[in-house]
């Protein structure tokens, strides 16, 4: 097929690269030149395992990159993957999506035939039933289900694993108003997958498609939000919480999934969908609890590795490590990350931070300018008197010598990555 893609973050650029493997040619559509420009010579602005390799294979063949919304129109179908970022109350910003859906409606106003506007951007359903729908219709002059269709097809792609989840997803969820069309453009879409993988392709109405996505964040982030109130409870008893989740997680309703206790959740969907999804609920008139309470017990994780490391340290005037900084490994993304209010508390505290992250000191730097950045983990334990372990990079597991170079070896681990020894002081979060 002819693919455009309006996007080029870690989405959009995730889909064109993989759309392309599969076959089809995509034209990736993005406002900042410099993003295009290095898109068109094959070089990726994300990090991203496996998508550098993608990009570099196709960019100039199938994949090609424009500032131009106009090169949609000649296309089959338009995938709209722009983000839809929080506000300071927790309700989503559509104004980019929007912007982009009435400069597609422009592009296809004088197109000929039909064309499918894929939405997989995260937006709730009354956004796009009462704003996107009607945004396109009136740049395009024409009507919904006739001259063009939309359908929301959310994405699962995990920052670290996308292109992996791209190609192996649990479920394709296509929601349409009934558009057997755009039911026939997505099948086509994604038959190469489906032909290869047993993929469950779930068919359901638009509002219910953009529902999904939100639903999916906030279950998973209430499963750790609420294994983490439990290893919060296992360590006032001195009961190891992972060798209790170890044991739940072998009941078929629960599984051994999101059951890792530690200092909490972070990135760019789960803060945002969740607290998108209170916004949302509120001004229809209801209070969700379950979600609020999820997102509290995730504040407060931070705070209680900070209690932990005041059990055994006055950090004032000291030098304390923070070992990782992006919100998970394999990414350098610090958008939610649980490094940033550990890093507030320890200055709070009037503590010396001295942080290493492998991929993401200079996105943290950025936020935390004043602070210091090692060049590696033990340049950061060197004359430290604690450490704080926030990002479970594999490269932490391996730090006996390091610890040893410590002022004063205290160690709490919030993401159970430290193995408990002699010779230092140790700490788990919820173990």
């Amino acid at each position: 097929m002819n693919v455009s893609v309006v996007g080029s973050g870690y989405v959009g650029t995730t889909l064109a690269a993989c759309l392309a493997d599969l076959g089809h040619d995509v034209t990736a559509i993005d406002v900042d030149e410099t993003t295009v420009e290095r898109l068109n010579a094959g070089e990726t602005t994300i990090h991203e395992p496996g998508l550098d390799p993608l990009v570099s294979a196709y960019a100039g063949g199938r994949l090609r990159a424009t500032t131009d919304h106009a090169a949609a129109a000649d296309t089959d179908l338009t995938v709209l993957a722009v983000g839809t970022p929080a506000t300071p109350d927790g309700s989503i910003d559509a104004s980019i999506l929007l912007a982009a859906a009435e400069d597609l409606g422009e592009a296809i106003a004088e197109a000929d035939g039909y064309h499918l506007v894929v939405v997989k951007s995260t937006v709730l359903p009354d956004v796009l039933e009462d704003e996107l729908v009607p945004a396109i219709e009136a740049a395009s002059g024409k009507t919904d289900g006739e001259g063009f269709g939309v359908a929301a097809n959310p994405e699962f792609l995990r920052e670290g694993s996308a292109v992996r989840d791209f190609m192996e997803p649990d479920k394709i969820v296509i929601g349409t108003a009934g558009d057997e069309r755009a039911l026939d453009r997505l099948a086509e879409l994604y038959q190469p997958l489906i032909s290869d993988w047993d993929i469950p392709v779930v068919e359901t109405g638009r509002r219910e498609a953009a529902m999904v996505k939100y639903a999916n964040n906030a279950f998973l982030a209430a499963k750790v939000s609420l294994i983490n109130d439990i290893g919060n409870v296992c360590k006032e008893f001195d009961v190891d919480a992972y060798e209790v989740a170890d044991a739940i997680g072998l009941d078929s309703r629960i599984s051994g999934e999101f059951l890792r206790s530690g200092v909490g959740w972070g990135g760019s969907c789960f803060p945002k969908d969740t607290a998108a999804l209170v916004a949302g609920a509120e001004s229809a008139g209801y209070e969700p609890t379950m979600i609020e309470a999820a997102i509290e017990r995730n504040d407060r994780q931070p705070e209680r590795l900070l209690e932990l490391l005041d059990r055994h340290v006055d950090v004032d005037s000291r030098r304390v490590a923070v070992l990782g900084l992006a919100f998970k490994p394999g990414t350098d993304d610090v958008r939610g990350t649980r490094a940033t209010p550990v890093i507030e508390g320890l200055l709070e505290r009037g503590a010396e931070v001295v942080a290493y992250d492998p991929r993401a000191a200079d996105a943290m730097a950025e936020v935390f300018p004043d602070i210091e950045y090692a060049d590696s983990a033990a340049a950061a334990l060197a004359g430290a008197h604690a450490a704080a372990v926030v990002t479970d990079w594999p490269e932490f597991a391996d730090l006996d010598e390091a610890f040893d170079a410590m002022a004063d070896p205290v160690v709490v681990d919030g993401r159970r990555i430290v193995e408990r020894r002699r010779g230092i002081t140790y700490e788990g979060l919820t173990w």
